[in-house]
């Protein structure tokens, strides 16, 4: 079986992705070269570190494969470090892809010490209904969304999931639920 989705294997908490895709029985494979994209219908975005993914990502060109990737309608799911890579507007400064067009927060919900799992809500019926857990790990807060971007859940009140076309953006680890629900997601919008 070919596979359909890859996962970006520079840095961080990529290993458990693939976990939930085979829960989600889709094919997948890590990707660490951009021509790796070739043949994929989606791309996660891992957590990690976002400062050293832009490093590792910025000496082959990364940005521009991804641009290409999108443009062939390529699916994104950008998680914690890659949703603050995906944002178009980071605080406190720094580069990113600027594919979405949201402003976020680094570790606003806190250090390494400070993780927590939550509950928090699905609102908007194509992700489903009720509760859906999240796992906070120094993660990022989305605090400015553009009207174009469809708030797909949240914590507290607060866009914790977000969406603008083929792009998703979680602050939180989905990776590390119990449920692969927003793996399922993800790849419904694949097709």
């Amino acid at each position: 079986m070919t596979a359909q989705v890859g996962v970006l294997a520079l840095q961080g908490g990529y290993a458990l992705h693939g976990d939930q895709l085979d829960r989600c029985g889709v094919s997948w494979r890590f990707v660490k070269q951009p021509h790796e994209l070739v043949g994929l219908k989606g791309l996660i975005i891992p957590g990690g570190e976002s400062t050293a993914l832009l490093k590792l990502m910025t000496p082959f060109q990364w940005q521009q494969a991804i641009m290409d990737f999108m443009a062939q309608g390529g699916a994104i799911l950008a998680t914690c470090a890659g949703l603050i890579l995906s944002a178009k507007t980071v605080s406190p400064v720094q580069e990113s892809l600027a594919l979405l067009p949201i402003t976020v927060e680094r570790n606003a919900y806190g250090r390494q010490l400070e993780s927590f799992t939550a509950i928090g809500q699905c609102v908007d019926k194509n992700l489903g209904e009720g509760d859906l857990d999240m796992v906070f790990i120094r993660a990022p807060r989305i605090t400015q969304v553009d009207p174009s971007v469809t708030i797909l859940a949240t914590y507290h009140d607060e866009p914790v999931m977000v969406q603008q076309g083929r792009v998703i953006g979680a602050t939180f680890h989905p990776e590390l639920s119990t449920s692969p629900h927003v793996h399922h997601y993800f790849c419904h919008q694949m097709c």
